[in-house]
């Protein structure tokens, strides 16, 4: 009896076992990540959360709200064929081109920003479904007009077409992190699958010199960039932010104050529950708390790559291609939040995959996730499928 339990026990906790039907270390992945968040949101957010609300854990509630709602959402989209993602991307594509049109009308303004959305109580980034719907869309037209991308000099007029009816309403939207994201996302894509190179050259020369010039004529900008390359020369001003979060991250050191006794979260540290929340990991659990999410990160960027690639050498590009987006859309967004807490590049008001504060965020991203969990229960059949015939 014991042997059994200890066998049962073994099984369970194994990191994906040959012989199972799901991606079970992606699982624990995703599941670890929101945990970290919870924690992290709990801590961060008790003086604004007072602030405002007039009591400790307004957010932390909201946030494990959040969590139970992208779970149950989670579970339904799990369940969902890959194929209907194939034959509904238009629509979901035109879908969100809407949503993301009427925040220019309709849209809430928060933090000088105009990119939420209201229905009723509900607020909703459009932006971020954006990403994933283009995501989708991209692979589908990448499969269906596979041969013309891959021969033709030209033949990324049409993504880029797209990309820039996007680009025109985030442009409204002030939301210069997910013009960088999709647009990378999109050509990254194209380049996975093969499209001639000199395309390429074309379009990091016509992005340079939109990017440089949409940040030049804007003063606010501009700011971000002085402040950047030195928070310090004006800590009380456009360099505050920046420059408290630096100095979370070194009252951190290696082992970091302890969980609740951050400094920087008692209202010095702007946004310390949404954008800078790995400052506040930082601080409260020092090196070894930033490195173990760092490499919690760089598995879940490596295991959906993993995942792109098997479908791909299977043939299945459209799961390939989606899988390859998601991937790039997690470590650009990873990476642009962390590197602007450290510093290392201008912040961009994003958040950190399934850690930040932030419902349409946790909701879509878990939404991305269950795709990834799907398109490898689908490649694990085909693979046992194709197994069982030829041993037949």
């Amino acid at each position: 009896m014991w042997q059994r339990l200890k066998t049962t026990w073994d099984n369970f906790f194994r990191i994906t076992p040959s012989d199972s039907l799901y991606d079970r270390t992606l699982l624990w992945i995703y599941v670890s990540l929101l945990s970290i968040g919870l924690i992290a949101v709990s801590s961060a957010s008790i003086p604004v959360s007072w602030r405002l609300h007039n009591e400790a854990f307004h957010f932390a509630i909201m946030d494990g709200a959040y969590i139970l709602v992208s779970l149950c959402i989670f579970a339904f989209f799990v369940q969902q064929p890959m194929s209907r993602w194939e034959k509904y991307n238009i629509w979901i594509f035109f879908i969100s081109l809407l949503l993301l049109a009427l925040v220019i009308p309709l849209g809430k303004e928060i933090n000088g920003a105009k990119r939420w959305i209201s229905f009723g109580p509900i607020t909703f980034q459009a932006s971020e479904l954006a990403k994933l719907a283009l995501i989708c869309y991209f692979s589908s037209l990448y499969v269906r007009r596979y041969n013309e991308l891959k021969k033709e000099t030209l033949s990324a007029w049409r993504p880029a077409a797209v990309i820039a009816i996007f680009i025109a309403i985030l442009s409204v939207q002030s939301d210069l992190g997910s013009i960088i994201i999709i647009s990378v996302i999109a050509f990254g894509m194209l380049f996975i699958m093969g499209a001639k190179f000199a395309q390429f050259i074309a379009v990091a020369i016509v992005a340079t010199v939109g990017i440089t010039s949409y940040i030049l004529f804007s003063e606010y900008r501009m700011k971000r960039i002085r402040a950047y390359f030195d928070p310090f020369v004006d800590v009380y001003g456009d360099g505050f932010q920046l420059a408290n979060s630096q100095m979370a991250f070194g009252q951190g050191e290696i082992l970091g104050r302890g969980l609740g006794n951050s400094i920087q979260k008692l209202e010095y540290l702007p946004e310390a529950h949404t954008d800078f929340i790995t400052a506040i990991i930082g601080e409260e659990f020092g090196l070894v708390g930033t490195t173990f999410l760092i490499f919690l990160f760089i598995c879940l960027v490596t295991r959906t790559i993993k995942i792109s690639r098997e479908s791909l050498h299977m043939e299945e590009r459209f799961k390939g291609f989606f899988a390859f987006g998601i991937a790039l859309w997690f470590l650009l967004q990873g990476v642009i939040n962390l590197g602007g807490a450290l510093g290392l590049i201008p912040s961009k008001g994003l958040t950190f995959p399934f850690v930040s504060y932030g419902g349409s965020s946790m909701v879509i991203l878990s939404i991305a996730m269950a795709v990834l969990i799907r398109i490898d229960h689908e490649n694990r059949l085909e693979r046992i499928g194709y197994t069982r015939a030829k041993e037949n």
